[in-house]
């Protein structure tokens, strides 16, 4: 369901002051990629779950990895409606079968895969303005334009934070605990270690087609600051068939002196309410070294605190009408009064 809604507002020519906001969840899941636009602002939204990892490592004599990942991201948006806080974590927690020895053995690992803060900026809107709606022809408003393709854009700027001291997956690498054998040990070389803090920056683009169609990229560049940084993309396609249901196909790339992998993922999306969605995703890699499966299911969940831009004129508007209610009420207040005093003159 990913940036699903952004789409629903093309279907119903939304306005501009609505471009970020949406009346149902905006969420980035499924998938990893992340959305062009932020969640509105006064809108706090947590995107969580549990996703089982499989690995397998040629190059190590197919030792293995089998671990359970618990993700969770915390967005908020303030200041502006092209602004967003985001926190994005991840804890793995498994077993590393180590098969390069004769007698395999077994070990016990887990720590943070990734502790990032980052601010999100909406650096291009093309729905800015209303879409102009054809009363006459639905294939009008709903034919494939070029124009369509025309993506908006975002930048987000952060840090991730390394809060372990030896953690036993540096840089992503569940083998890392492998890397340097026994053998390079002795000779004196340390084993791969992340620094504190490294940078990281995320391009998004995303364009809407054909009324039920998402295209969104990122390109990153990752862990600057650090001995090996990481550059990647992702792209993904998300088609809306049912006004709750939508599906997604994706691919990622990441490029680094130390890693160099290729993920493909789908799957499934679904609005529970206005505020919340639940989700479902299978994936693998193509290479050996490692060979990755996944599974993941999670949910979003929204806190809703926006409100719509109020112009001056509306403001002016709803004050004089309370200054008229408060005037009819001291009227109608000073009225029961004269007449009281005139039954009271009366009786006297």
């Amino acid at each position: 369901m990913n940036r699903r809604l952004s789409i629903l507002l093309i279907i119903l020519g939304a306005s501009s002051a609505k471009a970020q906001y949406t009346d149902q969840i905006n969420s980035n899941r499924p998938g990893s990629s992340i959305g062009a636009f932020s969640v509105g602002k006064n809108v706090i939204q947590a995107e969580a779950g549990l996703a089982l990892r499989y690995f397998t490592h040629a190059g190590y004599n197919n030792s293995t990895f089998r671990g359970s990942i618990s993700f969770l991201s915390l967005r908020w948006g303030f200041l502006f409606e092209t602004l967003e806080l985001t926190y994005e974590g991840q804890f793995l927690s498994g077993t590393l079968n180590s098969k390069i020895l004769t007698n395999a053995t077994v070990y016990s690992r887990n720590g943070f895969l990734q502790n990032f803060i980052g601010l999100k900026y909406l650096l291009y809107d093309p729905f800015k303005k209303e879409k102009e709606l054809n009363v006459y022809s639905w294939k009008a408003n709903n034919g494939f334009k070029i124009k369509d393709l025309i993506p908006a854009v975002s930048l987000t700027l952060g840090g991730n934070l390394n809060l372990e001291e030896n953690n036993p997956f540096p840089f992503n690498n569940v083998f890392g605990t492998l890397y340097r054998p026994v053998f390079f040990q002795n000779l004196g070389i340390a084993v791969d270690e992340e620094p504190f803090f490294h940078l990281r920056g995320t391009l998004a683009t995303q364009s809407h087609f054909l009324g039920t169609w998402v295209f969104v990229t990122n390109f990153t560049y990752d862990r600057y600051l650090s001995k090996y940084p990481q550059k990647s993309y992702i792209i993904t396609l998300t088609h809306t068939f049912d006004p709750l249901w939508s599906v997604y196909i994706e691919n990622q790339g990441r490029y680094s002196d130390l890693y160099i992998d290729n993920l493909f993922r789908l799957g499934a999306a679904y609005l529970w309410s206005d505020n919340i969605q639940i989700e479902a995703t299978l994936g693998s890699s193509l290479k050996n070294t490692p060979h990755q499966l996944l599974i993941n299911a999670g949910f979003s969940y929204r806190l809703d605190f926006h409100k719509d831009f109020i112009s001056a004129e509306e403001i002016q508007e709803k004050e004089t009408k309370k200054q008229e209610r408060q005037l009819n009420k001291t009227l109608k207040k000073n009225a029961k009064g004269e007449k009281k005093r005139k039954r009271k003159a009366k009786r006297n």
